[in-house]
């Protein structure tokens, strides 16, 4: 069953007609989410002990941290997709992952750096983790550059979903880097599932933002994939009619 509604929705026009229904879901939980997680860390949770009140850029990093490589992850399993069952909606989603991975990757080295700076006294360390980070905003930029480079398309998904799987290798570096070597970065405190290190007032506002965040992700994935399809597939006859009928409207 659920492999069948995979390669149902696989076929460009239905997958063009799912996101007409999932944008606007995926939008207002968006701004559901956001305003009760962003109310929650201003208002509900208390201030750090140590770091007072600067301790809230937690609810934008850690969440763009997350999603940095979760959205890599994704990437390279579209990517796979791809290659062994040469789907153009798995493509299009590779594709289409790209920019907001290295938006995400970049907010959390931003982010980093601000809480870093009154933390750590420096605004940049080659730290483990960070270091890691920064290879991985290199991989995104790197595969946005060679799909622009090169003009077949199917020919760009195939070298962007090799580079995507190879650079797999810097995901579990970045997750472990703060137990594998002595860094400045702090290690685990959500992910300690047996015994976090992290009030739970605290931690309810971040999985909401978490949940924004992943929200948002699809969301735009979604807009921007089926961008993707209607651009590739101008020629078809599905494509030209959902063209015609917008510019009807």
């Amino acid at each position: 069953m659920i492999w069948q509604t995979i390669t149902r929705y696989a076929s460009p026009p239905r997958f063009y007609e799912l996101t007409q229904i999932l944008v606007p879901l995926l939008g207002w939980l968006t701004v559901i989410l956001l305003v009760t997680g962003v109310a929650g860390a201003f208002f509900y949770a208390p201030a750090d002990y140590q770091q007072g009140e600067g301790f809230r850029i937690i609810y934008v990093h850690v969440p763009s941290a997350w999603m940095s490589m979760f959205i890599y992850v994704f990437m390279a399993g579209c990517g796979a997709a791809g290659l062994i069952w040469k789907t153009k909606v798995s493509d299009s989603l590779a594709r289409a992952c790209a920019p907001i991975g290295a938006s995400f990757t970049l907010l959390t080295l931003v982010t980093g750096s601000l809480w870093g700076r009154p933390m750590w006294g420096t605004w940049w360390v080659w730290d483990a983790r960070l270091t890691s980070e920064l290879i991985l905003l290199f991989l995104y930029l790197g595969y946005i550059a060679l799909q622009s480079a090169i003009d077949d398309r199917r020919m760009a998904a195939r070298a962007g979903a090799l580079l995507a799987l190879v650079g797999l290798v810097n995901i579990p570096i970045i997750h472990y880097s703060v137990e594998w070597w002595n860094t400045l970065h702090q290690g685990p405190t959500v992910t300690k599932f047996d015994s976090p290190s992290i009030h739970i007032d605290m931690l309810i506002p971040l999985l909401l933002m978490a949940f924004a965040f992943i929200c948002y992700f699809f969301c735009m994935l979604l807009i921007r994939s089926r961008t993707e399809l209607l651009e590739n597939e101008g020629k078809s006859v599905w494509a030209r009619a959902i063209v015609q009928e917008n510019t009807n409207v």
